[in-house]
């Protein structure tokens, strides 16, 4: 995947900061035979993080008009745009040019359109057919390393409606027996996800991805962890009396899919308790080959169990105050940016990690997660992320993800991803993991120096007007120092 143009004709974000920008990203003579990412670099207050914002909000509209069983929820309205972009359709080796568009027409509501380019000319898709749910992002990948609800907004709206649907499902018995939930197209990692990111790899990762992953925190392998489900909560949704027949709970209810992933994780534990009383089951694993072989049995990937891990740590919204959660969605819809769900205390959660401990290199001694640095979390969670998702026709949004890094760190940043070994290969060949894009926001040189000036973006903003304005650099940014860097782009 390649986005070409985006072109915001109305976003209400920001008191109107991105209105009018109509911006070019790539030609369409892009050929897509390896990892190439672009860098939004600027000063404060530019509408960097508000641009992949709109970028998620963009797609997460066309997800709930074509796959609306994926993305419940429309997130944005009040967006009008349009986006073109180069994709791969599974069943098809040559990229397609794709334009979806969302405009007003004679006061009448916007309506999604998907067009794609053939001979030159643009032919619509219809929205409910199976070949044009194809010319869509598999995945919109965001990424924050702190508390940036400006890109989380649309990804927090997207898991709101996810965890809607599983409670529903699971007190009503709305879905048949044995179905799961289909996840959503929109997927968060933040500092919340980093645990789940990190297990599954390590977990169901090949050994050369392992290293790669650890390597840099001087450590040798996950020796063990801990797994607590709880489900017996004041707080929890129970099911009304007329159906109380078909709860197998008192407390929280779960769906099949659910009960499922309770049943593989006893399976493959070295041991676990279960305290009927509070309904709360302690899985421990000791890490050993036939631990790897145990989950690899029930998972086919790294990227399954964390789907797996990531729908119980979802529960954890369930028991969140009602008052909280309408207090969310009222103010989602007004567009206050400031919203968040609160975060469960530990103790409370329905899913967490406990005891997470690791091999130090060379076996010397075992280190608890909790000792490493920021940094070492957010390299070992961005890794695990993009070693795990490298399945084409991704887009990834990452928000300064390098904010915890260490000058040496940031300069490798962009040289770590494309050679990271995945299930797919690596992104510094013609591979299957290269057919993504990705965009990254900075503050630093570092980036924009180990990336060539076209794919180099410098967002502005006019003092008198407000509006943004994004230009590429003068001159080429590939090993320039970054002193230079810094004269270029933000005038220092």
């Amino acid at each position: 995947m390649r986005l070409l143009r985006i072109h915001i004709i109305s976003a209400d974000t920001c008191g109107g900061l991105l209105d009018g920008l109509d911006l070019t990203l790539r030609s369409r003579m892009d050929e897509q035979t390896n990892f190439s990412p672009l860098c939004l670099i600027g000063a404060n207050g530019t509408g960097k993080s508000q641009f992949l914002q709109v970028l998620a909000e963009m797609f997460q509209l066309a997800f709930h008009a074509v796959v609306h069983q994926e993305e419940r929820l429309e997130g944005n309205t009040s967006l009008l745009f349009e986006a073109e972009y180069l994709i791969k359709p599974r069943d098809n080796g040559l990229p397609v040019h794709v334009r979806i568009a969302r405009q007003g027409q004679n006061r009448r509501r916007p309506v999604i359109t998907i067009q794609k380019k053939v001979a030159n000319s643009w032919m619509n898709c219809e929205l409910d057919a199976a070949e044009t749910q194809e010319l869509l992002p598999r995945k919109v990948v965001g990424y924050t390393s702190g508390e940036n609800e400006t890109l989380s907004l649309p990804f927090l709206l997207s898991r709101s409606g996810y965890a809607e649907e599983v409670r529903e499902s699971a007190i009503h018995q709305t879905q048949p027996t044995g179905a799961a939930i289909q996840d959503t197209r929109l997927m968060l990692i933040d500092y919340g996800t980093h645990l789940e990111v990190l297990v599954a790899n390590l977990l169901l990762g090949s050994d050369e991805q392992r290293t790669s992953l650890l390597q840099v925190a001087h450590l040798d392998e996950l020796h063990s962890f801990r797994c607590i489900i709880q489900l017996a909560h004041s707080a929890a949704p129970r099911a009304p009396e007329r159906s109380r027949s078909h709860s197998r709970r008192k407390g929280i209810q779960l769906t099949d899919e659910l009960e499922g992933y309770l049943d593989k994780l006893q399976k493959c534990a070295t041991c676990y308790q279960y305290d009927e009383k509070t309904e709360t089951y302690t899985f421990d694993f000791l890490v050993t080959p036939e631990t790897k072989t145990a989950f690899r049995f029930f998972w086919k990937s790294a990227f399954d169990l964390y789907s797996a891990f990531h729908k119980l740590a979802m529960l954890n919204d369930l028991v969140i105050p009602k008052h909280a959660r309408e207090r969310f969605t009222k103010e989602t819809k007004a567009r206050r940016f400031a919203s968040r769900l609160p975060e469960p205390q530990e103790e409370d959660k329905v899913f967490r990690f406990e005891r997470v401990n690791f091999q130090a290199r060379n076996r010397a001694a075992i280190v608890d997660y909790v000792s490493l640095s920021d940094g070492e979390h957010q390299l070992a969670q961005l890794l695990g992320t993009f070693s795990m998702i490298s399945f084409p026709n991704v887009l990834f949004l990452l928000d300064e993800p390098e904010s915890h890094f260490n000058p040496t760190w940031r300069r490798k940043f962009i040289d770590r991803l494309r050679a990271l070994p995945t299930p797919d290969g690596r992104r510094t060949t013609n591979s299957v993991a290269s057919q993504q894009d990705c965009l990254i926001t900075t503050h630093s040189p570092y980036l924009p120096s180990d990336l060539p000036k076209e794919t180099v973006f410098i967002f502005s903003r006019a003092a008198d007007t407000r509006k943004v304005s994004v230009k590429n650099p003068e001159i080429e940014t590939y090993g320039l120092p970054f002193d230079t860097i810094l004269k270029a782009c933000f005038d220092v």
